[in-house]
């Protein structure tokens, strides 16, 4: 069984913009990133209440908050720790039970730092009895898979993966080797894409991120997984105060909504391809299955 969940941010600014864009396209489960353009770290108790509530009414689960921890040098890591706990205690009140963390930048040079205050943050993870799942992006210290798996031999207790395809091949690694290396440890996808000869960012499928055999690998394996869309198809609101960064693209579409359904619409031909049909469950939700 696979389930769909997204960053909704980028395809509505409001939590009901959110909220909107996930249910015209079946989509029940969200990785909470921004609202209105503020970063889910800097939420008051009040919004993080009011937004839960939101959510909640319209049956959609908050499966992981899209956090911005450990993206910020290694040499701010004492200080960060304020925020991984802030940021522990905002995924409490929305009851997730994951929050999406990297492992710092300017850390090339000091693997033993990183893996120190990585074991840090997942102790207050297991304080609040979450889990941290890193994500590989390019710039931090986990980028590549051989720093990723010195990261997963450290064997840090509370601390699980998330594999994102894009963010590989920005990286130079070739997605079938990356995903037989860490496969089996893998906790959920981002769906993101890009042409590796162009850098151009592009929906799933349509550029180097071997989604088909990806989806074979789910398939024998006979797992159930989550897989979050995270098209970047659009600049949406908020993401360069993320991480400043360009983001090329090769579609264009007139709104971040258009942006979205293109993406979700991408993603679910991938599964349809693969053998998937989507179907409703018992408590009203989609999945796709074989």
């Amino acid at each position: 069984m696979i389930k769909l969940c997204a960053f909704a941010d980028e395809g509505g600014f409001t939590i009901q913009e959110q909220i909107d864009v996930l249910k015209k396209n079946g989509i029940s489960k969200i990785e909470l990133r921004s609202v209105s353009g503020k970063n889910v770290s800097n939420f008051t108790d009040e919004e993080a209440l009011s937004y839960y509530d939101a959510l909640s009414k319209n049956g959609i689960e908050v499966f992981s908050i899209g956090s911005p921890l450990g993206k910020v040098d290694l040499c701010d890591a004492d200080s960060h720790l304020q925020t991984v706990r802030r940021v522990a205690k905002i995924a409490k009140i929305f009851k997730a039970k994951r929050v999406r963390v990297f492992s710092f930048y300017k850390a090339f040079d000091d693997k033993d730092a990183v893996f120190t205050y990585l074991t840090k943050m997942a102790d207050i993870a297991k304080e609040y009895d979450l889990i941290f799942c890193h994500e590989n992006e390019k710039d931090i210290y986990g980028d590549i898979v051989d720093r990723v798996l010195e990261i997963k031999n450290q064997n840090i207790d509370g601390l699980r993966f998330v594999f994102d395809p894009a963010n590989y091949i920005q990286c130079g690694e070739f997605i079938p080797s990356a995903l037989d290396k860490t496969f089996d440890f893998t906790d959920y996808f981002h769906v993101k894409d890009v042409d590796a000869k162009s850098g151009a960012i592009v929906p799933a499928g349509y550029g180097d991120g071997c989604f088909d055999t990806i989806m074979q690998k789910v398939i024998d394996s006979g797992k159930d997984f989550v897989f979050t869309l995270e098209p970047h198809l659009k600049v949406f609101s908020g993401y360069s105060t993320i991480d400043n960064t360009e983001l090329k693209n090769k579609f264009v579409y007139s709104t971040n909504e258009e942006s979205f359904c293109a993406s979700a619409d991408a993603f679910k031909a991938v599964l349809i391809k693969n053998g998937f049909v989507e179907v409703t469950l018992q408590d009203g939700t989609k999945g796709w299955q074989l």
